[in-house]
């Protein structure tokens, strides 16, 4: 798996995180799959920038993505 990959599958991750935890909270429950989600997605984001440095920022985040669905769906 490229790090542009992990990169996005933990973008992806955190943002969907973020509903898990907003329905967990209207529910009165404990959050532990947005919680995990969170989690792992953050790591995935480290790891892929820890391993390639100076590669990823906001202003590229959108060249990853498209360039990883590209790199998918050809």
């Amino acid at each position: 798996m490229d790090f542009d990959q992990i990169f996005v599958l933990g973008v992806v991750l955190v943002a969907f995180a973020i509903p898990s935890a907003v329905s967990a909270y209207s529910d009165r429950r404990w959050p532990t799959r947005a919680l995990a989600m969170v989690i792992f997605g953050a790591g995935a984001i480290a790891y892929a920038a820890q391993e390639n440095p100076g590669a990823y920022s906001l202003e590229t985040l959108d060249d990853v993505i498209v360039s990883v669905i590209g790199g998918l769906v050809n």
